[in-house]
């Protein structure tokens, strides 16, 4: 694909500011947005522009600002209209109570008001206000009736408020914001699927205060969630201890041991269409963990019986109707080999497969993909990058196996 095809080939969003101190936050957004492939044009409200310049807007986004419904700069004297004919949505970010009050009653008395009015794209709010407004009444009838109307609510969320109060209405931080934007416009691959997951490391106690673990992030399997969540799905993620802010969209269950991430899937199993096993689930456990941390002695030399953990991706691949279940192999060599033996045993539609000492903990991967037809590799790229290829192969195969199934 040339230059020029994919920059024709990206999503258009138009960014509408609105009144609200967390403008701010839109210098941030319109960048991250950016770094999701989005091209990101941005029309003011007068308001706003008490709040960032549109110059700051236009230098990031890399287009001119519009903020006037009386702009000469569009040809037919109608940037109503026009701006918004060729995005693939609007977002408003931050939407103020007083706009949201607007758009549930259909007036528009600015560009941005008449832009959401008159678009035959998707329409995004991002609300930001003070916690009394947001819990208003009135603002909540408004909320209920962009719902109706087909409008996606994305927040907001509780935390401290420049009043300095603290509470409901403070609006989601720019990466949360893009994720969910990014995740609105990807094709739904997916839709109807549901995706369950584990991710990251567990750790096995061995007394009070130490115990076994291994080096996974998380990394992989958060962005395996975030492209799933793009893709249409609906998941849930069941997560050992990591330091990773959850997928937008995902319900998240949070464990420790090996145990505890096979009661998470035995209770969600039934209803998984697509088992995802990328935890780094720990091989063994203690047998008897101690209450009280272990004193160190100079005499004494320490032995710790250890225990198989359960095989979760063995358990959930043998029910009488599983899900289509993809299995993950960090191997330190013969990586293909040991990959592919691992698929076959496990009796599992697909593996894949990376070095452990080249992915772990690391912002990029590199994987092969074995299923029935054989190897397939993807480069190097940011695990973001190979999450989203993942996701496609799969749904490509869960095509295929619905296909011969009829």
């Amino acid at each position: 694909m040339s230059d020029i095809e994919r920059k024709n080939d990206r999503k258009k969003v138009l960014l509408g500011l609105t009144g609200g101190v967390a403008a701010y936050k839109a210098a941030e957004l319109v960048r991250r947005l950016g770094d999701r492939g989005i091209e990101v044009h941005v029309v003011m409200t007068e308001a706003a522009c008490g709040f960032i310049t549109p110059a700051t807007l236009q230098a990031l986004s890399g287009h001119p600002v519009y903020t006037s419904m009386w702009d000469g700069r569009i040809e037919n004297g109608m940037p109503h209209i026009e701006l918004s004919r060729d995005k693939d949505a609007i977002v408003v970010a931050p939407a103020t109570a007083d706009f949201m009050a607007k758009a549930a009653l259909g007036l528009a008395d600015d560009l941005l008001s008449t832009l959401c009015l008159a678009r035959d794209c998707p329409l995004i709010v991002a609300p930001a206000m003070n916690r009394q407004m947001w819990e208003h009444p009135a603002t909540q009838r408004n909320v209920a009736q962009l719902k109706r109307d087909g409008v996606t609510i994305l927040g907001p969320e509780s935390g401290d408020q420049a009043c300095g109060e603290t509470g409901m209405g403070r609006m989601l931080e720019p990466d949360t914001l893009a994720e969910a934007v990014s995740a609105f416009l990807a094709p739904k691959i997916l839709k109807g699927k549901r995706v369950l997951m584990t991710a990251g490391p567990t750790f096995e106690p061995i007394d009070a205060v130490r115990g076994i673990t291994n080096r996974s992030s998380g990394k992989m399997g958060y962005a395996l969630a975030r492209a799933a969540i793009a893709a249409g799905a609906e998941v849930t993620l069941i997560s050992g201890p990591v330091s990773l802010n959850a997928p937008f969209g995902a319900a998240v269950t949070r464990v420790q041991t090996a145990a505890e991430m096979f009661e998470a899937v035995k209770k969600h199993a039934a209803k998984a269409d697509i088992f995802i096993g990328v935890a780094a689930v720990a091989d063994y456990r203690t047998s008897a963990p101690r209450k009280h941390k272990i004193k160190k002695t100079e005499e004494d030399q320490l032995h710790i019986s250890l225990v198989p953990n359960p095989d979760i991706l063995g358990w959930i691949a043998s029910r009488p109707k599983p899900p289509f279940c993809v299995g993950f192999a960090a191997e330190s060599r013969n990586l293909d080999a040991y990959a592919d033996e691992k698929r076959r045993r496990k009796k599992v539609r697909l593996m894949i497969a990376n070095l452990a000492q080249h992915a772990i903990g690391a912002d990029d991967n590199e994987v092969s993909m074995l299923d029935d037809n054989g190897t397939h590799r993807l480069p190097l790229a940011s695990k973001d990058v190979v999450a989203q290829q993942i996701v496609a192969h799969i749904a490509g195969l869960c095509d295929s196996k619905a296909r011969k199934s009829k």
